[in-house]
């Protein structure tokens, strides 16, 4: 197989992850030390890669909250790497309460089959 048809098939891949859903899900649940409180929260969707290799588990992350309420940073502190954009791209949608300072907390989500 050639170079160019390998990144096609990739390509098709990753977009088919992207938009895909499943009827498995991730639950979040956010450290409470912050006192922030979510304002809108976005779900990740499920990799359609994960789905059929039947990846299951938990990402970590930690965030960085402006004052304003929005998602300035994520990093990852764990979790299967397959899983773990669909957690970024859905956190950096969401939006906390405005508070009078920048907070970091860690979010984590369970994705289960």
């Amino acid at each position: 197989m050639n170079l160019a048809r390998l990144q096609k098939i990739f390509f098709t891949l990753a977009v088919g992850s992207m938009l895909a859903t499943s009827s498995a899900g991730a639950q979040s649940v956010a450290t409470p030390d912050t006192g922030r409180k979510l304002k809108t929260k976005v779900a990740p969707v499920y990799p359609e890669l994960a789905r059929r290799m039947s990846v299951s588990g938990k990402v970590k992350l930690e965030i960085v909250v402006t004052p304003d309420g929005r998602v300035k940073s994520t990093r990852v502190v764990g979790g299967h790497p397959i899983l773990v954009q669909a957690c970024q791209d859905a956190v950096k949608d969401w939006k906390y309460m405005p508070g009078p300072d920048e907070t970091t907390q860690i979010v984590e989500f369970d994705f289960q089959q």
